[in-house]
């Protein structure tokens, strides 16, 4: 079946959470989406490596509880928890700092529930782009995700091709990633204009309309 994006956009769901982590003040960015698919199907999806390449990126290491892994240009990290067909937990290292994820995966009355948390402490990076910083990213692999699921042979994931993000399509998609992820953000207390200044930089950052932030 023909992968439909106006629906994937509909069916996501996201959400910011506020929290401590080591005595810290942190937040929890939080996105999920039903797939029209089982969990064991899913599973395998978001575990194997040949999969994983097709709709995420090339991922090596260890992919089992206490292996180290590396995303092909962009973070690594260590696999702390691996529940299969229900759970992975990891630490997401990039650049010289430390976040964490966790997906939990789940039956659900349309197909199987994907769900991720990435919990960060709030820096100047937050400040600026809000959950969007992360959110947009991992909206782009939710996205991917469904792709892969609806067209299995794809070899690539879609915006991976060159020039993808300047597409009407891409650029409609962002928007209403970063907009979303704006909304959570106010949902969880965060001051409307920040929130809506911040989510306009992200979508700017991801469409290539601003240039990446000296920090």
């Amino acid at each position: 079946m023909p992968f439909d994006l106006t629906a994937h956009v509909n069916a996501m769901s996201r959400s910011v959470r506020n929290l401590e982590r080591d005595g810290k003040p942190a937040k929890a960015v939080i996105a999920s989406c039903v797939y029209d698919t089982d969990v064991a199907d899913l599973w395998d999806a978001v575990s194997n490596p040949e999969r994983l390449r097709r709709w995420f990126s090339p991922v090596s290491g260890e992919l089992k509880l206490g292996g180290r892994f590396q995303v092909e240009n962009n973070a690594g990290g260590t696999i702390t928890e691996c529940e299969p067909r229900q759970k992975i937990a990891a630490t997401w290292e990039f650049g010289g700092g430390i976040s964490w994820i966790t997906i939990t995966l789940s039956p659900a009355a349309d197909g199987a529930r994907l769900e991720l948390e990435h919990v960060a402490f709030i820096d100047p990076h937050w400040d600026m782009f809000g959950p969007g910083a992360v959110g947009v990213g991992w909206d782009l692999g939710f996205m991917g995700l469904a792709r892969h699921l609806a067209e299995p042979t794809a070899e690539l994931p879609q915006e991976a091709v060159a020039g993808w993000h300047e597409l009407p399509e891409a650029k409609a998609f962002i928007r209403t990633a970063s907009d979303g992820w704006g909304a959570a953000a106010i949902t969880a207390g965060e001051k409307r204009e920040q929130a809506l200044t911040a989510a306009e930089a992200t979508r700017q950052f991801y469409t290539g309309e601003a240039p990446p932030p000296e920090m």
